[in-house]
């Protein structure tokens, strides 16, 4: 089996504008291998956040393909997508996005107890990833009670419950200030490697880009 873990082709988004088509995304091709570390970049508006959401199946493309390994998920139904999502990636956005009146060990374990997993075990299996991204003493605390680098690791602790193939990261350290942005940045990659994960972020952060394995530039919808 190809070590490419995630292939789209020619992938094309367009949104009606009247009788006009606004063209967000053109024909973008990116190939993803198991365990590599990607960056995005590019100036907002250029496509990045459109194809982050195309390869994390939570939009589809208006043309093109997008494979995971020999499955073709474009061609998947909407319950057959959703279940393939939550069993194989993650995700983890510039807002949380944690639910308010959960803690955050309840936080964590929802993903898992939705795609099946029983309760003692995710709540066993919320608590190791909590501790790996150092919230160990934190469980029981409420999103309004945890600072905004708490939240984010949260976050990332929910996108890695269910020991997925690959992370999606929109903008991860955008809501932060510059000390916690750099430990969510060295947290995220540590976590790349502890779980040999994918991991593709888009960012406008030059320097958080220089890091990465593969660096990829949007420009107008395209690479450039």
């Amino acid at each position: 089996m190809s070590d490419v873990l995630l292939k789209g082709q020619n992938l094309a988004k367009l949104y009606k504008q009247g009788h006009e088509n606004l063209e967000i995304l053109k024909a973008v091709s990116i190939e993803i291998r198991e365990g590599e570390a990607i960056a995005i970049t590019g100036k907002s508006g250029a496509g990045k956040s459109t194809l982050l959401h195309i390869l994390g199946t939570l939009d589809r493309p208006s043309q093109g393909e997008l494979f995971f390994y020999d499955k073709a998920i474009h061609l998947m139904s909407d319950e057959e997508v959703s279940r393939f999502r939550n069993q194989t990636m993650g995700f983890v956005f510039q807002f949380h996005h944690l639910l308010p009146e959960f803690n955050a060990l309840e936080n964590v374990m929802l993903p898992a107890m939705i795609g099946g997993m029983p309760k003692k075990i995710a709540r066993v299996t919320a608590m190791q990833v909590l501790k790996d991204v150092g919230l160990e003493h934190r469980l029981q605390h409420f999103p309004s009670e945890l600072s905004g680098g708490e939240r984010q690791r949260v976050a990332i602790a929910r996108a890695l419950i269910r020991k997925p193939k690959v992370v999606f990261a929109d903008e991860p350290t955008g809501n932060l200030d510059t000390e916690n942005g750099l430990k969510v940045q060295s947290l995220l990659f540590e976590l790349h490697n502890k779980y040999n994960v994918a991991l593709v972020v888009v960012t406008h952060d030059e320097s958080f880009a220089a890091k990465f394995m593969r660096r990829y530039r949007m420009i107008d919808g395209h690479w450039q």
